[in-house]
This record gives structure tokens, C-alpha cells and sequence, in this order.
């Protein structure tokens, strides 16, 4: 009887095409961590979503298109008591919930570029399914505290279903010298990220003040939703990974690891401790 656990990953879905789809990064990365990487249907049908979160031993919130304007507005915090205060702890008001609007141009993780302009002037894509899965799967795997790894959209949605804001095109919202939208190849390096000292990355990273990493993105976390905690920031201030210190294992990721994973050893690492605490280590 194998121990190795099931890895739930959020699907990827080409419109133009009409399919589901998934870049082998995410299912590779896992499987090298020891898991076994399954994609999940793009459904969001409750009592489905709640097999998933029960029968499955961890979550992979994948990159993909934008998050959309309307995710957290009937949820947020309130969804999956954070105990923590309105502010996340980090002075946010969330006065501004338009930052959450926009679209993330993941042409690595599906999205479409020929997509509708949106209000930014961008042509980009949304995916109301996944905004509409996710917003089911997401508070299901909280409630049992199963361990959840966002990546780029990932790391996007989780904080704004929880109750964060969003930047919603950073060229034009928080303009400056960091790539956050390099050319491919997408297995190298864009800029680097500062590690927060004491912060879970921090220790998997032992010795290191920087490490880095790719980057292709357009919406990032703005403020911090209650309950998360800043892991890494870019030079110019863009947060881009964080975590829950009341979740068993919860961190997210604005850049890729699913393409470094074969050329850099701590893209690798972060699915070995994802999938370790999958394991209950």
C-alpha cells in the first residue's frame, strides 16, 4: 500500500478550445515531491467541491487567468473564521475593493490574450468557472485544514477571497523598474525576492536574504487579507509570497515554480514541503 499522498490540482481551461488542459510543471513537481498530482473537474457543484476537499490530501491553486471583480464579495473572511482582526494585522483598510478587478495575462497558465479588453485597456481573460470553483473549493479545504500551495493566480485568489485587495495592473497601479512580465523562456530568472526573516520560506531557505525567481503577472496582492502574513516582497514593495500561520500549511507564491522546478533546487523545494506536509511531516 503506497503512502504517498493525492494531490488535488485546479484545472486549467482553454476556452478557445473548449478543454481542460494542464501544463506538466505542476503534475511533474509533484510527483517528484512524492505526491500524486490529480487534476480536479471545473465544477462548482457544493457537494462535489466537499468530496474533493474531504477525499483529497492537499490543495494546488494553479496560475491562470484573473481573478474576477466579484470573488470575495460574498465570502471574504466571514467565510472561514481567521480569528484575526479586520486588518490582517498589517494596518490594511481595504478601502479600495476596485483593485480587485482587472485581469493577470497568464500566458503560461492558460489565459487567453485575445480575450475582451477589460477596464484596464489589457486584453486578458477571466475565467468566472474557476472564480466560482475555487470560491467553493477554497473555505472547504480551510474548514479541514488541509495543507493548500497557491501559485500566481493562486496566491491572487486566496487573498482576495479572504478579504485582501488586489492590484490590478501593476504597470499602471505601481509602476517601476521590476520585470513582473518577462519574455519567455520561462525557466529563468526575472528579479529577485527578499525573504521576510522568521517567515516558514525563510527557514526552508536557511542562510539566504534573497533567492530568484521568474516572474509573469499584472495583478498582485495589494493588502494583506486577515489571517496572512508577507513571506517575500520585490524590490519595489510588490508582496509575492505569503502565508497563514493558523492553517497547518498555507502558502502561496506570485511567481512559477512549476517552470524553474527542473533548473532551480528551492522551486523544487517548495513542492517537497508541500507535499511533506501533505504527509502530516
Amino acid at each position: 500500500m503506497t503512502d504517498r499522498p493525492m494531490i488535488a490540482v485546479t484545472p486549467l481551461m482553454d476556452y478557445g478550445r473548449d478543454s481542460l488542459w494542464m501544463l506538466p510543471g505542476y503534475m511533474d513537481a509533484v510527483l517528484r515531491a512524492g505526491g500524486t498530482p490529480v487534476m480536479l473537474p471545473l465544477t462548482d457543484d457544493a457537494d462535489a467541491m466537499e468530496q474533493c476537499a474531504e477525499r483529497f490530501d492537499a490543495f494546488l491553486f494553479t496560475g491562470g487567468p484573473d481573478v474576477g471583480p466579484s470573488v470575495g464579495d460574498d465570502a471574504g473572511a466571514g467565510a472561514v473564521d481567521t480569528g484575526e482582526p479586520a486588518d490582517g494585522g498589517n494596518g490594511a483598510t481595504h478601502a479600495d475593493d476596485r483593485t480587485s478587478n482587472g485581469a493577470n495575462g497568464h500566458t503560461p497558465n492558460g489565459a487567453d490574450d485575445d480575450a475582451g479588453d477589460d477596464a484596464t485597456g489589457r486584453s486578458e481573460a477571466l475565467s468566472p468557472e474557476r472564480d466560482r470553483m475555487e470560491s467553493r473549493l477554497l473555505p472547504a479545504v480551510m474548514r479541514l485544514d488541509k495543507p493548500i500551495l497557491g501559485i500566481c493566480r493562486g496566491i491572487q485568489f486566496i487573498n482576495r477571497y479572504l478579504g485582501g485587495t488586489l492590484w490590478q495592473d501593476l504597470p499602471t497601479e505601481h509602476p517601476s523598474g521590476v520585470e513582473h512580465h518577462m519574455n519567455p523562456p520561462y525557466d529563468a530568472f526575472g528579479h529577485t525576492v527578499t525573504l521576510t526573516p522568521g517567515t516558514p520560506l525563510a527557514g526552508l531557505f536557511t542562510g539566504r536574504r534573497e533567492i530568484a525567481v521568474n516572474s509573469y503577472h499584472h495583478q498582485a496582492v495589494r493588502e494583506l487579507a486577515p489571517g496572512l502574513r508577507v513571506m517575500a516582497t520585490a524590490p519595489d514593495g510588490v508582496i509575492e509570497a505569503l502565508w497563514r500561520p493558523a492553517s497547518r500549511f498555507l502558502w502561496a507564491v506570485q511567481w512559477h515554480p512549476e517552470f524553474l522546478y527542473k533548473v532551480d533546487p528551492r522551486s523544487q523545494a517548495i513542492f517537497d514541503a508541500f507535499v511533506a506536509a501533505a504527509r502530516g511531516e
